[in-house]
């Protein structure tokens, strides 16, 4: 390809590779011309998109930085908002090929980062959204002028069309690099591979997925049946996946759902239904939610049964969403701010009857919902998580009764959080027993053990591993047992 005249970074050689993989879907074909208007909110979208990307990749979180980024953008009309969150999301997804794709067309390389961040919005609108792609290319070359990088117009223009000419030159196919062919990094590559050697495809090609939008029907109002007819009556098409579970088969905004506000359905997902469950909390339980932000998991357990719930988080701001959750769905809990690993701060002596202790974690199996994480999460993390799992584990379990329940819960799909910190706990807690995990699950989920692709409704511990079902979580159920004077457990 040639570059603009008026652009000339130092040169200097691009890596990039190929591996077999999904194809890239084809640009869509050119539509009418678009209205002044149209041109000026594109341009406005890609540089604001570009914004955001910029500051995620250099390790913000993608959610922080678009609700900050659409409370500056007053003027943007809902469409525009929107268009923002569906490609920063989906640029995130794909970064790994967006990017090769990028260092192949590029002839020299490019030193102004804003105009690169603009380039892979560009890229991603190309080939993940149904905008015109000359309204892509036009409004690319005229977001290169309002951002200050106006020598950067002839490579934007000569690049994207270069992209547009063949654009099967450029399917993720014909890339070595794994990073370009699972849009992971490196290590995680690595690590999943390790993990889950027959597997480990299948979990990153389900990260380059939009995610499903699953509800969770509140049944102090209503059922699953009866809302489902509810949703029909609106024309959104939805079907069970179990007594509270609901699959809405094209995700709408939350404000579309019938009853929303009054409190009869929360969004969450299918995996994440399965923890008020395997809980077991019973009518009149003390029960504690140690680590309850955004409070999804709280409430469930409060639909379910009658107990009494202290939710607890460190994070102040994230704990208001419980509080806001737990209204909205008519719901009470004491709500507590405060590090859980810390007792003398929050605890009342009081011993509880069941705790769930859904620890902060890397969200490797979240990156479906969470693209950002795959790219903001440094390997050496992985090690601190465990570490503070550990520590809120040991601390927490002061609190539970004895032939009380314990139900660990991470987001993640790495076993140094998972099995690796139930293990270790086990051999240093006399108290602690680990029991099976053998309630009926939901239609739809799936629970496998580490290193077998065989599926079980009861095991000793469980992996959910992200597919197009649900996302990835792991489960422990532990039972606090009684402990003689030499440290054997006995029988509670």
């Amino acid at each position: 390809m040639t570059t603009s005249k008026q652009y000339r970074p130092p040169a200097s050689k691009s890596k990039h590779s190929n591996t077999p993989g999904a194809a890239v879907p084809r640009p869509p074909a050119p539509t009418a011309a678009p209205t002044i208007a149209q041109s000026r909110g594109m341009v406005a979208v890609q540089i604001a998109t570009a914004e955001v990307v910029g500051r995620v990749l250099g390790g913000k979180n993608l959610d922080r930085e678009l609700s900050e980024a659409l409370s500056r953008k007053t003027k943007l009309s809902p469409n525009e908002r929107q268009a923002i969150h569906s490609i920063s999301f989906d640029l995130l997804r794909h970064y790994g090929l967006l990017n090769a794709q990028l260092d192949v067309l590029l002839t020299q390389p490019l030193t102004d980062k804003p105009v690169r961040f603009l380039l892979l919005v560009a890229l991603a609108q190309l080939q993940f959204s149904k905008v015109a792609a000359h309204m892509v290319v036009d409004n690319a070359v005229t977001a290169c002028v309002e951002m200050g990088f106006a020598r950067a117009k002839g490579l934007a223009n000569a690049l994207l069309r270069n992209f547009l000419r063949a654009p099967e030159k450029f399917e993720r196919s014909r890339f070595k690099d794994a990073v370009a062919t699972f849009d992971h990094p490196r290590w995680w590559i690595n690590r999943l591979q390790i993990e889950y050697p027959g597997l480990y495809q299948e979990i990153m090609n389900t990260a380059q997925a939009r995610p499903p939008m699953h509800l969770r029907v509140n049944v102090r109002h209503t059922n699953a049946t009866a809302y489902i007819a509810l949703l029909a009556d609106l024309g959104i098409s939805a079907h069970s996946l179990g007594a509270e579970a609901i699959a809405i088969e094209s995700p709408v905004p939350v404000s579309q759902l019938p009853k929303f506000s009054e409190g009869w359905v929360s969004v969450q997902d299918l995996g994440a239904q399965q923890a008020a469950h395997l809980l077991g909390a019973e009518d009149g339980m003390r029960v504690l939610d140690a680590c309850a932000a955004p409070g999804g998991k709280s409430a469930h357990i409060l639909e379910l049964k009658n107990v009494h719930l202290t939710a607890l988080d460190s994070d102040k701001l994230r704990l208001k969403r419980v509080t806001d959750n737990l209204s909205r769905l008519k719901l009470s809990a004491t709500v507590k701010h405060a590090d859980a690993a810390v007792l003398d701060t929050w605890w009342d002596k009081q011993p509880y009857d069941r705790i769930l202790l859904d620890v902060p974690c890397s969200g490797s199996g979240v990156t479906r919902r969470h693209p950002d994480i795959k790219w903001i999460r440094r390997e050496t993390d992985i090690k601190r998580f465990a570490i503070a799992q550990q520590r809120l584990l040991a601390s927490i379990w002061n609190c539970l009764r004895v032939g009380g329940r314990l139900l660990y819960v991470t987001c993640s799909v790495f076993r140094e959080e998972n099995q690796g910190v139930i293990e270790q706990f086990l051999a240093e807690q006399p108290t602690a027993c680990r029991l099976s995990i053998s309630v009926a699950l939901a239609s739809g989920v799936r629970h496998r053990l580490v290193g077998q692709s065989a599926l079980t409704d009861s095991i000793a511990d469980s992996v959910l591993l992200p597919d197009d079902q649900h996302d990835g979580f792991y489960f422990a159920l532990l039972e606090k047992v009684a402990a003689n004077a030499d440290g054997i457990r006995t029988a509670a």
